[in-house]
């Protein structure tokens, strides 16, 4: 596909203008053309021109008075100045002046063309530069490998779409990782390279929602001093990933659906349409079917964008896989804090984290283990460094009671730390030296726990 670019043709000889205009656009590119350079400072007044092919010698205002106003109103366009073979050292002179690139007359198609194509993967790179910036991804490719079956499923299935251009609708409760598969998705595909850009569509103003997603011309509306390019252009050739989709409001519904069907987009002022070559993947934890049936959500846009439907299951219904998250949390949070240093968890605690229901499902939990981490004395876990909301319905006691006992939570942290002991105890056949060991905790620690509890544990008397 060719580059989505505009370009403005500026000379005063309307013989070089039309023809060349006439290549680029066979070429596939968007051209526009002014004869003077008053008006190419007009054009381009509005930030919509990215490359500008124009002539240094003309009438009035020259080429290299154009580059530099443009330059001074801080227009992000890209200058390629046509010369004469005896006016090489004015061309120099543009260039010194913010042009890019020059081109000796006569002009010939394929040499503009060629020119085009280099300036077309500067400007991808510098883009998608200021993207990474901007967003400061710091994006970590080590991920868990998953072993509920639900989730193998959804790791299937992206694996199966990623490669192609498909539309995607990823759907799950808050906090499931809706974005990291939305971000796999993007790193699987061909489009690996090129920008991948997230939007949360329910954080952005009403007021600001088309032109966050479409740009703008510099003078759009007030306060518009210049022009922007839209989420939709920035993640050309990449992908945009659209979080909470069900929050887009119904006039911007049938914009988005026009982007998907048409691929083009055009900014706010604008009277020029770009050509886009996006993917979109989508994002909610509502029930897109039935803001239909309320009229809430357009019907064609719900079809277009569930071409292909990914589901993440919440926490709880892969609770064999928690054991497995926490210590990659765990060993992952301590590297960043400290390089080189390892935590583990304690049983107690163990249990009730795989008890717990996790409303937040994956973020929830990854929260609880940072904030382990940033609490914990030492190099293990313990109940102490888990929220009290969590370990105030955990579930199972000493006592046996049932998932809310009764008492002040350090009567519940006591009952869950004799059960622990208890449990060691009894599974290393009354050996409480080997109990210890199994627990992290010294011997003498053990007895005194044990004396705390006047209880043996159910130990062995004769064992130490």
């Amino acid at each position: 596909m060719t580059p989505s670019m505009q370009i403005l043709i500026v000379d005063d000889e309307p013989a070089i203008r039309q023809v060349l205009a006439a290549f680029l656009e066979r070429a596939g590119y968007a051209v526009d053309q002014v004869s003077n350079g008053e008006a190419a400072v007009g054009k381009m007044a509005k930030g919509e021109v990215d490359v500008a092919i124009c002539d240094i010698s003309m009438p009035g205002i020259s080429g290299i008075d154009v580059v530099r106003r443009v330059r001074a109103a801080g227009i992000d366009t890209t200058f390629i100045m046509i010369t004469a073979f005896a006016s090489v050292d004015t061309a120099i002179e543009a260039m010194k002046a913010g042009a890019t690139d020059y081109i000796i007359k006569p002009l010939r198609n394929e040499e503009v063309l060629q020119r085009l194509k280099q300036i077309a993967v500067l400007r991808g790179m510098r883009d998608e530069n200021r993207v990474l910036r901007s967003l400061v991804m710091g994006e970590k490719h080590e991920s868990y490998l998953f072993e509920a079956p639900q989730m193998r499923e959804t790791e299937r299935l992206i694996s199966k779409v990623a490669p192609t251009d498909s539309t995607v609708l990823i759907t799950g409760e808050s906090g499931t990782g809706k974005g990291i598969v939305a971000r796999s998705i993007h790193r699987q595909s061909h489009r690996a390279d090129a920008p991948f850009i997230p939007v949360n569509c329910g954080a952005i103003p009403e007021n600001l929602v088309e032109s966050e997603f479409f740009g703008h011309t510099k003078g759009a509306f007030t306060g518009a001093d210049k022009a922007r390019k839209g989420l939709l252009q920035q993640a050309d050739k990449g992908t945009i990933f659209l979080d909470e989709i069900g929050e887009l409001p119904l006039q911007l519904q049938a914009k988005l659906l026009h982007v998907i069907e048409d691929k083009e987009v055009r900014p706010l002022g604008s009277e020029q349409v770009r050509r886009v070559d996006i993917r979109i993947v989508a994002a909610t934890n509502r029930n897109l079917s039935e803001m239909v049936a309320r009229g809430e959500f357009r019907e064609d846009l719900y079809f277009r964008l569930s071409v292909f439907h990914v589901h993440v299951p919440p926490l709880r219904e892969m609770r064999q896989d928690i054991p497995g998250l926490v210590d990659f949390m765990l060993q992952r949070c301590a590297k960043d804090f400290e390089p080189g240093r390892k935590i583990s968890l304690d049983p107690a605690a163990g249990e009730v984290l795989q008890g717990y229901d996790w409303p937040g499902n994956v973020r929830e939990l990854e929260n609880v283990i940072e904030r382990a981490c940033i609490l914990v004395e030492g190099d293990r876990v313990t109940l102490e460094d888990l929220p009290p909301e969590i370990t105030k319905i955990a579930p199972g006691s000493a006592a046996g009671g049932s998932s809310r006992e009764s008492g002040t939570l350090r009567d519940m942290l006591r009952r869950f730390e004799f059960s622990a002991i208890s449990q060691a105890i009894e599974a290393a056949g009354g050996d409480r030296r080997l109990a210890a060991q199994s627990l992290g905790i010294g011997l003498s620690s053990l007895y005194r726990k044990l004396e705390e509890y006047g209880g043996s544990g159910g130990a062995n008397e004769s064992n130490p």
